[in-house]
């Protein structure tokens, strides 16, 4: 299989600093490779996204010389592929519904008998409230949330390559999955599929052979790997990279408005510019 790449931004804000380096470290890599470094707009939150950002985002790369091929893939329009593994996951009797509020599980995992809340890669721990083995038709419109318990039984230890800054193989033992990461949301509230799953089934489809993202989803990865080895996709390599942090240590986000592309542009700068500022 050739190499192939994504930049998967979100269209709720303006591109930073961080972004490009992302957007041209993929780009780079996938020319090191001789393959192709895909866009994808992962505007899941609809509450959030917004045609102008989503019309930025192309105008900013653009700009930065960042080429990708058309159309792009959206994740709005994928909720047929989305059910259609929350359903797999279901009939196999890994999910059940969850109807804890943040409170809820804020107060559980703080109860006395649980000591200090635990945090992982998705938050707070769940503490299992609601776990419970679920029956019947998939429910809809209700948070469904992984049982990490039979997932971690089913596949066992669960490993994958990293190329970026912690290289080498990594393999996670199933009693840190359950432990560091626990019973993952996979459905919102709301009824539209969480991050976590639509990543994965969005990967797969597009061919992804490296996912090229910042270090501070790493932690992360593990579950991926599992929801890949439950729903029989494969596993791509992964290259987490550093992440450009303003002078304070703190990483760019969306309202760090001085380092948006579009301020840094306004102001006269040109993409080796860019290049220069993320040590590129």
């Amino acid at each position: 299989m050739s190499y192939r790449t994504r930049f998967a931004p979100s269209p709720t804000g303006p591109l930073h600093l961080g972004h490009a380096f992302s957007a041209l470290t993929a780009q780079r890599r996938a020319k090191a490779a001789g393959g192709e470094m895909l866009l994808r707009l992962e505007d899941l939150d609809q509450s959030r996204a917004r045609p102008e950002w989503e019309a930025a985002i192309h105008d900013d790369l653009a700009w930065l010389g960042v080429d990708y091929p058309r159309p792009v893939m959206r994740q709005s329009a994928r909720g047929a592929a989305y059910e259609a593994a929350l359903a797999r996951l279901w009939a196999g009797g890994l999910l059940y519904p969850c109807t804890c509020t943040r409170r809820d599980i804020a107060a559980a995992a703080a109860a006395p008998q649980e000591g200090a809340p635990l945090h992982g890669p998705d938050g707070v721990i769940y503490p299992g409230t609601c776990r419970a083995s679920a029956e019947g038709p998939m429910p809809g419109a209700e948070v469904l949330r992984l049982d990490m318990r039979k997932a971690a039984k089913a596949i066992g230890p669960v490993s994958f390559s990293e190329t970026g800054t912690a290289p080498g193989p990594t393999e996670v033992d199933p009693a840190a999955l359950v432990e560091d990461i626990g019973d993952v949301v996979l459905r919102r509230r709301d009824g539209a599929a969480a991050y976590h799953l639509a990543v994965v089934v969005d990967d797969a489809a597009q061919g992804i052979t490296e996912v090229i993202r910042g270090e501070d989803l790493f932690e992360a990865t593990a579950i991926h790997v599992v929801l890949q080895r439950l729903l029989g996709l494969p596993t791509p390599a992964y290259h987490h990279h550093r992440l450009i942090r303003d002078a304070d240590g703190k990483r760019l986000a969306k309202r760090d408005d001085a380092r948006a592309l579009s301020t840094l542009r306004a102001a006269g700068w040109m993409p080796d510019d860019v290049r220069r500022a993320v040590g590129l």
